[in-house]
This record gives C-alpha cells, structure tokens and sequence, in this order.
C-alpha cells in the first residue's frame, strides 16, 4: 500500500498539513496589495518630508551658532588689543542697572563674592 491513507472515504496525502489556502479572488487580491503598496510609499513620504524639515532646521540652528561663535572670537580679539566692544559695555551697564534689583545670592561675573554677599569667598 502506498503513503495515502484513506479517512472518511478521502485520501489524505501526508506532507501537507495546516490550513490550505482559500481560494481568493485573484483580483481582489491584486488589488489590496496595490492598496498596500500606496499606503507604504505614502507613509515613506511623509517620514522623508519629517526628515528634510528636521535637517534644515538643524542646519539653520547651526548656522546661527557659528555666526554667533564668530562674534564671539571677533570680541576676544578685539579684547586682546585692549578695546572693549559695544556690545560687552551695553551688556556690563545693563547687567549693573539690573543687580540691586535682583536677589544678592546671584555670582558677579568675576565668579567671586564680595565682602556684603554671603561670607564664604569662592575661590576660581
């Protein structure tokens, strides 16, 4: 007798377990898997146009420091020739006008408290 088995009045073939396949439109099918691949290169879209907008502004936000660090260097430069640029001088008078306004535990810009602050110095 051969591999068959006979159960029911069917011959059961071994090999072949699990559920078999429905038979499914073969457009409808098709169909869905067209539907499928849409939906993909539309969500693959939207994840690259996050991912433009992400760089460029990342790109500007450093573009803005350089242009910052630059003022930066052009300050200590002009410094290191012993002049000292508007723009330190406005932030010192501005900084000056708003200290008896503000708390007294704050730290002076040279990093060391004085004789009317807390009576620790800070040693830098």
């Amino acid at each position: 007798m051969d591999d068959s088995k006979m159960v029911a009045g069917k011959v059961k073939k071994p090999g072949k377990r699990g559920r078999k396949p429905a038979k499914i439109d073969l457009k409808a099918k098709l169909e869905r898997s067209r539907q499928s691949a849409r939906e993909c290169r539309a969500r693959k879209k939207l994840r690259y146009q996050y991912l433009e907008e992400l760089v460029s502004s990342k790109e500007r936000a450093i573009c803005a420091l350089r242009e910052e660090l630059d003022m930066y260097k052009q300050w200590c430069l002009a410094m290191d020739q012993g002049k000292i640029p508007s723009e330190i001088k406005a932030l010192l008078t501005g900084d000056e006008q708003k200290a008896p306004q503000s708390s007294s535990n704050k730290i002076p810009k040279n990093g060391k408290y004085g004789s009317s602050g807390n009576s620790q110095n800070k040693m830098s």
